[in-house]
């Protein structure tokens, strides 16, 4: 009667944790569904005057040097494709002979206007150091009469593609370029421009 009843539990017992477990069911998966993902980085190259946008200068007959009122900083920045290899920075005026003028006719040629630059590579200098249509000269210094320098200059690597510089530009006026300047009111604008290349 004892086998009996252990027979009869075990047998219960078996019905109860078959009763209680669920069936095993395979897992069933859904089709594939795709997501296209694109993303377009849009080549950019800009130039921003931060500071000094004017420059004033009181002016010594036949002096050499007449100091701008205040440095000018020129921030560039690019976001450049591969195959990219320079960015460079260009200070220029639309007439090399007449980069200020007083308006009735006397001049202050580009030759006595001096950019002097620091911290974009390149040492800048007078303003009529090239001239338009030159060798290596970037296309937008024109018209004919147009005369620049190159103020920045950074090759281009993998490492820097996206990414910006600060130049620093300290003015000078040169007025034994002309000794015989009438007094007047002088005023010009320098164009500040950035190419990227090829």
């Amino acid at each position: 009667m004892r086998s009996f009843r252990r027979l009869l539990v075990l047998t219960g017992g078996m019905a109860l944790v078959g009763a209680v477990c669920p069936p095993a069911n395979a897992q069933i998966n859904s089709s594939l569904g795709t997501v296209v993902l694109n993303a377009t980085v849009t080549e950019s190259l800009s130039v921003t005057v931060t500071g000094g946008a004017t420059v004033n200068f009181t002016l010594a007959a036949n002096t050499a040097a007449n100091a701008g009122s205040t440095t000018s900083t020129i921030q560039t920045a690019w976001v450049v494709r591969p195959g990219r290899t320079r960015i460079s920075l260009w200070a220029w005026v639309p007439n090399g002979a007449a980069a200020l003028t007083d308006g009735a006719g006397d001049n202050i040629p580009a030759s006595a206007v001096t950019a002097a630059a620091a911290g974009f590579g390149s040492a800048g200098g007078a303003l009529n150091t090239v001239a338009s249509g030159g060798a290596g000269v970037p296309a937008f210094i024109t018209p004919a009469a147009a005369a620049g320098v190159q103020i920045g200059q950074i090759h281009v690597t993998g490492a820097n593609r996206a990414s910006n510089a600060t130049t620093t530009l300290t003015w000078n006026i040169d007025t034994t370029v002309v000794p015989q300047l009438p007094a007047a009111t002088y005023t010009g604008t320098v164009n500040i421009q950035a190419q990227a290349t090829p």
